[in-house]
């Protein structure tokens, strides 16, 4: 009897710590998103994916680097900002896919791919950027899907929703972006029903939860069955364990958190997903890739 009481005890206290370890992680990436939107919101901005290459931010004798997080706000600017990403993830997306879209949209785009390249995006379809940020995904979502289609949007800073907001009013000059919508809340607890969306997008943004497994079970719970996703995110080589990822790069720098290629998969599967893949393209650093992630609902579950 004691010795159960005692094991439940350690148990409970281990689960707090746990708890508190995903509160500290969650903060921390609010805060610093957060701040990076108000530096967009205060016209002083823009973003990229890049490891920082100053002479203060070099690998320290550990090893680690210091990295912009996917993206961190940069005093460059729009055609300068274009390069610098382009060069350290390939071109996110084309300047004609953008035209209409107001510049901070442009400048917000914190990411490491281009989720619509691989989304495969179909008139009427209903669509879910997770970690919305700007609104970018949102906003070309909308338009691939058409009057028909919608898409939602789900981010948990103010800043960030403030700003995707005020883009969205602004897309297309004065007509703005009708069949959009960004809602408050958390990707590991979507703030959308059962079966909600056809296809849910993300950029740069799973690596970043403290709770990786909650976040593939509710992506499979708001797709209808026979839904899809398709994710660019921060993946790591099957080589490195959590504790070389560590030693990469920080949390918010989208390295630290990253999985391997071989946890995602076992995640998706896990979460009831099929068919799924996790491409490595551009290496970020060493043993550490943007990748885009493929993965279906079933029909029948």
């Amino acid at each position: 009897m004691i010795e159960s009481s005692r094991a439940e005890l350690i148990e409970s206290s281990r689960a707090e710590l746990i708890e508190s370890s995903r509160a500290e992680l969650t903060e921390q990436v609010r805060s610093h998103y957060a701040a990076a939107a108000r530096v967009i919101l205060a016209g002083a901005g823009g973003s990229s994916c890049c490891v920082a290459e100053e002479p203060s931010a070099a690998a320290d004798g550990a090893g680690r680097h210091d990295t912009a997080p996917c993206c961190a706000s940069t005093p460059a600017a729009g055609a300068a900002d274009a390069a610098e990403t382009a060069e350290c993830f390939g071109q996110l997306y084309n300047l004609s896919e953008t035209a209409g879209l107001p510049q901070e949209a442009l400048l917000a785009s914190l990411g490491c791919g281009n989720p619509l390249a691989v989304a495969e995006l179909r008139t009427g379809e209903r669509v879910l950027d997770l970690g919305s940020g700007g609104g970018i995904y949102v906003l070309l979502s909308a338009r691939r899907v058409g009057p028909s289609g919608f898409a939602y949007g789900v981010d948990m800073t103010d800043d960030m929703l403030e700003l995707a907001r005020k883009n969205a009013a602004a897309a297309n000059g004065a007509a703005g972006a009708a069949n959009v919508e960004f809602r408050m809340g958390q990707i590991e607890d979507l703030p959308l029903p059962d079966n909600a969306v056809d296809v849910v997008i993300s950029n740069c943004v799973i690596n970043l939860s403290a709770d990786k497994p909650a976040v593939l079970r509710e992506m499979f719970r708001v797709l209808v069955p026979g839904g899809r996703i398709g994710i660019a995110d921060v993946v790591a080589d099957d080589r490195l364990s959590p504790a070389d990822r560590q030693a990469a790069g920080s949390y918010v720098g989208c390295i630290a958190g990253a999985l391997s290629r071989s946890e995602y998969l076992d995640g998706l599967a896990s979460a009831g997903f099929a068919d799924a893949s996790v491409t490595l393209t551009s290496e970020a650093v060493p043993g550490m890739y943007s990748a885009i992630v493929r993965a279906v609902k079933p029909v029948s579950s």
